[in-house]
């Protein structure tokens, strides 16, 4: 990608162009994508910002934020996608904006199974896990998430100290288990002064849901048990590894 621009969209067929490539990234019907051209219009007349990434003349990445309550200083980021290597600049450009009209955080959820998402949020932009949301929206019915219930994981970044990260957080693999997974291996750990949990998602859950949606309801509903119970102690997400690992992290034991 040699020719890579982001901008932002206020025209009509820019943003219908935005729209079916959301349908297409969440494999909707060309008639029913998840973000229908009219409501990004709404939402662009309303002082929100709709983002897309370009490659030549090809779209190639789109996110869409909005403004949070009046006088929170915060945006929330309704939807963001692209292609490998355009995720950081579409992030940082929606970043840009934002703190150009006095925002100082953003916050967006994500599925907590997806480990590609969550490192990226996590270790690469520096955001924190600070909510897990139960079956957030319901039952979906679009191809990337249907048949699955639809936990979410909201994270919170600092637009002001972006990419900040934790300090290695010790020896996980030291750690006693706690939970077990679907797989029969390990699913959590917790270090003895409890400052930290580990929680291992699957390799890839879009492709267990697609061949064995059973098995990824387990593994929906046994991360969701770890998670819970560490964010109703105080734990948030502060991690994830490139073999598939959370950390949650606490100030202190409590």
């Amino acid at each position: 990608m040699t020719d890579v621009s982001i901008r932002t969209v206020h025209d009509v067929a820019g943003l219908g162009a935005v729209s079916a490539y959301f349908g297409e990234v969440w494999r909707t019907a060309p008639t029913a994508p998840p973000y229908p051209a009219e409501v990004l219009h709404s939402l662009v007349h309303a002082g929100g910002a709709v983002h897309a990434a370009h490659d030549g003349e090809r779209l190639a990445g789109a996110c869409v934020a909005v403004f949070g309550p009046p006088g929170s200083q915060e945006v929330y980021s309704l939807v963001a996608a692209a292609e490998p290597g355009l995720g950081q600049a579409v992030k940082q450009a929606q970043r840009a904006w934002a703190l150009g009209l006095g925002a100082r955080t953003m916050r967006w959820t994500f599925d907590p199974l997806i480990a590609r998402n969550a490192r990226f949020n996590l270790a690469k932009l520096g955001a924190v896990g600070t909510e897990y949301l139960v079956d957030f929206y319901g039952p979906m019915s679009d191809g990337v998430n249907g048949g699955d219930e639809s936990d979410r994981l909201t994270v919170t970044w600092d637009l002001a100290a972006p990419g900040r990260s934790y300090d290695d957080p010790g020896d996980r693999e030291g750690a006693p288990a706690t939970h077990r997974a679907p797989d029969g291996d390990t699913l959590a750990r917790r270090d003895p002064a409890g400052r930290h949990v580990w929680c291992r998602v699957p390799d890839d859950a879009v492709k267990l849901r697609a061949a064995d949606p059973a098995l990824a309801l387990r593994w929906r509903r046994a991360v969701r048990e770890v998670f819970t119970e560490a964010f109703g102690q105080g734990f948030r997400a502060t991690g994830m590894s490139r073999d598939g690992w959370y950390t949650l992290t606490r100030e202190a034991a409590v």
